[in-house]
């Protein structure tokens, strides 16, 4: 597996700063965000030097662009500013190759108007899935123009929740443009460690074929989230599990500081080590 980070973690607004220091911290492929190019995360306009500037820091650097963030709230309750969000998602689809990257990553949205990360009742209802299958249906027209992969991730606080929303949502729209964004610490808040472990398990063996990305972070005992390694979740289980299906992507840890990047290089290393060594026991 290639060993990568969200490339914001680290402070900067050019490209070659920002790629540098995931170099620098351990990591050989990061998932971007534009922000690390001094825009908005989904910015209306990118121009062509823009995204080319990022392609050639990560020639420089070394540092492969696994992905670029392409986060907005899918099923917000004003429809206009789902269109806004697909608009700023082509935007980003047209720049992708200049990026010398082919996937975009996604969030698939919840009711709540402020916080696209917070969950909301609403989430549940026929009307909250319809409004999805809408905005995903216009997703996949874009990057279908562009050659680019559309990685959708399952977490709590979102309308695709479980494993098993993320199946019933790759087999509605029946596009092989739709892959999977594994986080497992985004799959339970507080569970036993065989909980956890049956969770994950049911989630990889469901997904498998779609997995293009593994997430790396963590979920302390009382539910809040943890960096990589700090936290409760069965790592040596998670990547056998990965490995066990012939997953070769990348796994991309996130949600730490800066500080805490080499750490978290350093852990995810000797975990994969570690389980390759197991492997040949």
């Amino acid at each position: 597996m290639k060993l990568g980070i969200f490339a914001k973690t680290f402070e900067g607004t050019e490209p070659a700063t920002v790629l540098n220091a995931v170099a620098a911290a351990g990591f050989t492929c990061a998932q971007y965000n534009m922000a690390c190019s001094g825009l908005a995360p989904m910015p209306e306009t990118i121009t062509e030097a823009q995204a080319h500037a990022v392609g050639e820091a990560a020639l420089s650097s070394g540092v492969e662009i696994v992905a670029v963030s392409g986060t907005f709230n899918m099923i917000h309750p004003d429809p206009a500013v789902r269109e806004a969000g697909l608009r700023n998602l082509a935007t980003l689809a047209e720049r992708c190759a200049g990026m010398s990257t082919t996937l975009i990553t996604l969030c698939t949205g919840t009711r709540d108007p402020i916080d696209q990360w917070k969950a909301h009742a609403d989430n549940d209802t026929p009307e909250a899935w319809r409004d999805l299958l809408e905005a995903m249906g216009a997703a996949i027209e874009i990057v279908e123009r562009y050659e680019v992969d559309l990685g959708i991730e399952p977490e709590l606080a979102n309308v695709v929740n479980s494993a098993e929303k993320a199946y019933r949502l790759i087999a509605a729209l029946k596009s092989p443009r739709i892959k999977i964004v594994l986080d497992p610490a985004n799959l339970f808040e507080v569970a036993t460690l065989d909980e956890q472990r049956n969770i994950v398990s049911s989630a990889i063996d469901l997904l498998a074929d779609r997995i293009v990305m593994a997430h790396a972070k963590d979920r302390n005992p009382d539910g809040r989230f943890a960096t990589a390694g700090k936290g409760v979740l069965d790592y040596a289980h998670y990547l056998g599990r990965l490995k066990a299906i012939g997953f070769e992507g990348s796994l991309v840890t996130h949600g730490l500081s800066a500080s805490e990047a080499a750490g978290a290089a350093t852990f995810l290393k000797s975990s994969l080590s570690g389980e390759a060594a197991g492997a040949g026991r």
